[in-house]
């Protein structure tokens, strides 16, 4: 996500360098074949493509609110991941104290040292799970070994990463841990294991819906026909513009280059824009940030947890979060 308040010309010039050469070109071309060459039949009139313009306007507008709502959907979705996040380790935390009053249960009171083992295996293996719903998301599996294998137990770990949707596993294995520490150690009464499974239903929710924005690209008839009619627009302003400039004297039609160049630009990169917030979970320069949000969570959860060395926050890298 970029988190400067004013984009930098470089961003933009390597945004849109592609469209500025390719119509400086093109418009040149035209003004030259009109001028020198004398080839007064690619005027048109201006209506016409006037009048494209501002369908293309309207269609181009509407794509790009579809692609936003895309892209705030998934940073809201990863809004709930976090708020969500802290309230499981507050409630592994405080719900996983001692032996409760559960007359089914024969059960010894916990050891602080088996407490704090057990507060660290639930919170820990959510640190892993918000990482490796990234890594899923992102389609990055070789950086299991860095961001998730170091909050899982070694064995845990390998057996996690084999398969096709290590997340998902991951709620099953807390959702066990939940019934083992209910029904064998008694370390939670009926009503704090409901608790605590329906805030794993709710990360359930919240990687599935992640996993339906992935999963279902963007409808392709209005990525390509938006690309398409701006495409067609692009091409037709030099032809409508170069007799209106004509008409303001000898050698007026060479303003037709800047002026073309201009709109050609203006429409290509409201286009882009739209086009760039598609797929919010891409890693690029617009997505959402989920690298710095699991970190976020990470210290959060470890300062619940009493430790004081946490690692720092992450920092924008040129301007983009991560």
């Amino acid at each position: 996500m970029y988190v400067r308040n004013n984009l930098r010309p470089r961003v933009i010039w390597r945004l849109t360098w592609r469209s500025v050469v390719v119509y400086t070109i093109y418009s040149t071309v035209v003004c030259y074949l009109y001028g020198p060459l004398g080839l007064h039949s690619l005027d048109i009139p201006w209506q016409p493509v006037g009048t494209l313009g501002t369908a293309v306007a309207f269609y181009i507008g509407f794509k790009n609110n579809g692609s936003y709502d895309r892209f705030w959907e998934g940073r809201k979705l990863w809004g709930g991941i976090v708020n969500y996040s802290r309230s499981w380790a507050m409630q592994a935390l405080e719900f996983v104290t001692s032996v409760v009053d559960a007359p089914d249960v024969q059960a010894q009171p916990a050891s602080a040292n088996e407490l704090t083992e057990r507060h660290r295996t639930l919170v820990f293996r959510h640190v892993a799970w918000v990482n490796a719903v990234r890594l899923h998301l992102r389609r990055q599996p070789e950086l299991w070994d860095t961001d998730v294998a170091p909050f899982l137990k070694p064995e845990e770990s390998e057996r996690m990463r084999h398969y096709r949707n290590p997340p998902a596993q991951m709620l099953r294995q807390q959702a066990a841990d939940l019934r083992i520490l209910r029904e064998e150690r008694g370390l939670l009464n009926d009503f704090q294991h409901v608790q605590m499974v329906d805030t794993i239903r709710e990360f359930n929710n919240l990687q599935g819906a992640c996993e339906r924005i992935k999963n279902t690209p963007f409808p392709r008839q209005y990525a390509f026909f938006s690309y398409l009619f701006v495409q067609i627009f692009s091409l037709l302003l030099p032809v409508g513009l170069i007799g209106e400039f004509e008409k303001m004297g000898p050698g007026h039609f060479w303003l037709t280059v800047p002026f073309a160049v201009l709109v050609a630009w203006v429409f290509n990169t409201i286009e882009a824009v739209g086009h760039f917030s598609e797929n919010p979970f891409e890693n690029e320069m617009n997505d959402v940030p989920m690298t710095a949000i699991c970190r976020s969570i990470e210290i959060d959860l470890r300062e619940m947890m009493g430790e004081t060395k946490v690692p720092p926050a992450l920092a924008p890298v040129d301007d983009i979060l991560y």
